[in-house]
């Protein structure tokens, strides 16, 4: 068995260490010391309970050592893979950035990636992954680093900055749900078990959360080709792609969609979007898709709201106390995702593997900018990882990609550069800010900054809060 440790940079997190530490315990051929390092130590020890609980499950393959670092330093000493998975700020901030724009008629269903909500989160994002890559290149320079954070796209691009010898990519799982449903659609039409989407072949391309599907082939059926007459079925009541629910199971679950936004993407530009609804609709212009609760409801899926995020942290860590007390049984079970798959690839334990992940762009979309991070199929193999060429995107969807692309670049060189000017005009050229007068847009850019001040101040100079 190959032992490795295994950084976590946000180990208290109320959910996804559980998937993943879950996967761990439910793979052979790896195992070692899981570090959990977070500056909430409370919740890095619960999940240290959680997962000596789930090393005591008969299910269990595989134990691991988990341990609880106070230290950033200690916890990536020796790493062979650092996992960032943070919440930069609070959800109280989150709540400025996602509902103070509906104020100017701006309404967002995620706000973390783009938009105004974007934008804010990424200038508390910045700095802190400064550090964390200042502190790689100190600690464990050779390191794999697997980046779940949003915006995705932004902080991928903050490690490589920093610190141009990193080894990182950015992991999201917004793609599999695409081939989830071109699946639904290959079953649909020509009366056949559902597949496995990884039994699919997908040319993927894009930025995160906008990636597009530009192929998909199943045993020499091309899949693209099936969707007009799937589409036609289920353009009105909407389709919902998950496994174990019902096509309108979308309706009663504020993180899960119709695909109607997909779908009429599709045809448009007949190639599939491949990021769920609540997230491509944030991309485009908000008249499209996206100027209020209505159009929500119109194009089936939900403004996924703030209040709603807190209680359901509530519920998550309500669960992870009686978890971590034996109060409430354990029972590993594998998910989807591909981060373990992609950790054995990459220790040469298994078969190269082709999925998508976010790196920088050295030619792989050479219709995008070299050195923005863009997402495609890579093919990752013993400490390797190689991106591979992507087909070429439709030029009316190029320009909707590359417009967000550029966006993302000035919006990190302003950071960077903690040019406050430079910052708002991506904030302006946002999208979902396209009907913004140029004062409303100050305004606004104002207010948000000062609702996230206390997660700025140390970063940005005294300077940078005063005047436009």
């Amino acid at each position: 068995m190959k032992q490795i440790k295994i950084a976590y940079i946000g180990g208290g997190s109320k959910m996804w260490a559980r998937v993943f530490m879950n996967d761990l315990a439910l793979t052979e051929g790896i195992g070692g010391e899981i570090a959990l390092y977070d500056i909430d130590i409370p919740a890095a020890e619960r999940n240290r309970q959680i997962g000596e609980r789930i090393n005591a499950s008969p299910e269990t393959f595989t134990k691991w050592d988990y341990k609880v670092y106070r230290e950033l330093s200690d916890a990536l000493s020796g790493a062979d893979f650092v996992i960032c998975s943070i919440l930069p700020g609070t959800f109280d901030e989150m709540e400025s950035d996602v509902h103070l724009p509906e104020q100017y008629g701006i309404y967002q269903s995620v706000g973390d990636t783009v938009g105004p909500g974007g934008v804010l989160r990424a200038m508390r994002t910045v700095p802190i992954y400064e550090g964390f890559a200042r502190a790689i290149k100190a600690h464990c320079p050779d390191a794999w680093v697997i980046n779940l954070t949003n915006p995705m796209t932004i902080c991928t691009k903050t490690l490589y900055d920093v610190f141009p010898e990193i080894k990182a990519f950015g992991c999201c799982h917004e793609v599999f749900h695409a081939q989830e449903f071109l699946c639904c659609a290959a079953q649909e039409m020509l009366g056949i078990q559902r597949p496995h989407r990884r039994d699919l072949v997908t040319d993927a391309s894009g930025i995160n959360h906008f990636t597009w599907i530009t192929e998909a082939n199943l045993d020499g059926v091309d899949l693209l080709g099936l969707l007009p007459s799937f589409i036609a079925k289920y353009y009105q009541t909407g389709y919902c792609e998950r496994e174990g629910k019902a096509p309108d199971g979308f309706r009663d679950d504020p993180f899960l969609y119709g695909n109607k936004v997909k779908m009429d993407l599709f045809n448009r530009f007949g190639v599939l979007a491949a990021a769920g609804d609540r997230h491509l609709v944030e991309f485009m212009n908000r008249c499209w898709y996206l100027r209020d609760e209505a159009d929500a409801e119109q194009w089936l899926y939900h403004l996924t709201t703030v209040p709603f995020r807190k209680q359901d942290q509530a519920e998550k860590i309500a669960r992870s106390y009686r978890i971590a007390d034996g109060t409430e049984p354990i029972s590993p079970t594998r998910s989807d995702e591909e981060v373990v798959e992609m950790m054995k690839a990459l220790l040469g334990l298994t078969p190269a593997l082709v999925t998508n992940a976010n790196v920088l762009n050295v030619g792989q979309m050479p219709d995008l900018p070299l050195g923005s991070v863009v997402e495609t199929n890579c093919v990752f193999s013993r400490d390797s990882l190689r991106p591979v060429t992507a087909k070429r995107l439709p030029g009316d969807v190029n320009a909707l990609v590359l417009r967000n692309a550029q966006n993302i670049e000035n919006l990190y060189y302003g950071i960077k550069a903690r040019d406050k000017r430079r910052i708002f005009e991506a904030f302006v050229n946002q999208p979902l800010c396209s009907e913004l007068s140029l004062s409303e847009a100050r305004e606004l850019f104002g207010r948000m900054i000062d609702r996230t001040k206390n997660y700025l101040d140390g970063d940005y100079p005294e300077a940078f809060f005063h005047g436009d």
